[in-house]
């Protein structure tokens, strides 16, 4: 490997000199910086991983804790374009990431917290996981910088989809084309799912209408087989839905099926809207009606948010931070206003 006493010698310079060069420091004039760093290069010399988090107390590296239920991983629609956002700001900042080890049954595994200081990482950001368990409670409780995902801790930073007002706008956009029979399949209990159905019965209690209890129906997050099943039982009532709200655009595509299969068009005979607003989405026909989610900003706020945390822990505010969607009006919810 190339030293910094190999660089010094090629440049006739003094191994100080070097590496203040390579450290951008300003007491270096910067044709001398350029020269040092282009003969750096030609000889093929990289810092030190090793000794640079030593002398800088610092990894560069950020651990980034993610699994979910369906087991589903990176092909996530929705989290696999948080987090492509998320890389593209920390890489621009300097810092890599390494996925946190979630398979439990792995022999002689590290619990999270161990894992996270075994890497050394800097900072955390946690995502689409059971916030419940005690390790990640155990992780976040550590002094190592977290930022989750769509969940809130005490005194943690939390980007958080804004999945109240959310509901709130698809609902009302449901309702202003005239629906009144509206059904709701949620996902698995959970934060998220909490807010949006209590804000469903909010604005079904607002716009003067009665849910019934069949309208409601739970089938978990990304689970097409489920929604297939959820919306047979819903089309089954003698009293049916005139729309079908879906937990996620993924899952909606066994409702669209089901519905299908019933010999049933969309949106002539019965409307649907997912949420989310996940590419293939748009490829639909007719394309989804959806609650369209920044997943960009979401993921940019989070790695912002957590290498300022990183870099300047005793400025940065701890405080969540609320980002909004839109609905994606699509052609699946019809206009039963004018027909």
């Amino acid at each position: 490997m190339v030293s910094l006493k190999d660089i010094a010698k090629a440049c006739q310079v003094s191994v100080a000199t070097v590496s203040k060069a390579l450290n951008d420091h300003n007491d270096i004039s910067a044709e001398t910086k350029e020269r040092i760093r282009q003969v750096a290069k030609d000889m093929g010399y990289f810092p030190n991983s090793a000794a640079k988090a030593l002398k800088t107390n610092r990894t560069y590296n950020i651990g980034v804790l993610f699994v979910d239920e369906a087991r589903s991983g990176l092909t996530h629609n929705y989290f696999s374009h948080v987090l492509d956002s998320f890389k593209q700001t920390a890489e621009q900042q300097g810092y890599d990431m390494t996925f946190i080890n979630c398979c439990k049954t792995r022999p002689n595994r590290m619990t999270y917290l161990e894992h996270a200081r075994y890497r050394g990482f800097d900072g955390v950001v946690i995502a689409c996981i059971d916030f419940n368990d005690p390790e990640v409670i155990e992780l976040v409780k550590s002094n190592i910088p977290v930022v989750t995902i769509d969940h809130l801790f005490h005194n943690r930073i939390a980007i958080m989809s804004d999945n109240a007002k959310g509901m709130e706008d698809l609902f009302s956009y449901v309702y202003e084309r005239g629906h009144r029979k509206i059904a709701y399949i949620h996902g698995a209990d959970s934060a998220v799912t909490q807010s949006r159905l209590s804000t469903f019965y909010r604005m079904g209690e607002q716009k003067g209408l009665s849910i019934p209890d069949a309208y409601i129906k739970e089938a978990a997050y990304r689970n097409a087989d489920e929604a297939y099943e959820r919306t047979r039982e819903l089309l089954a009532l003698e009293d049916r839905p005139t729309c079908i709200l879906y937990q996620d655009d993924f899952a909606s595509f066994g409702g669209i099926k089901a519905i299908r299969q019933a010999g049933l068009k969309i949106p002539q005979d019965i409307s649907v809207a997912g949420y989310d607003g996940i590419r293939i989405a748009y490829q639909l026909e007719p394309q989804l009606t959806t609650l369209k989610q920044d997943t960009d900003s979401i993921g940019r706020l989070a790695a912002e948010q957590l290498i300022s945390l990183i870099e300047e822990p005793k400025t940065t505010l701890i405080r969540p931070y609320i980002v909004e969607g839109y609905v994606e009006k699509g052609q699946s919810v019809r206009d039963i206003n004018h027909t």
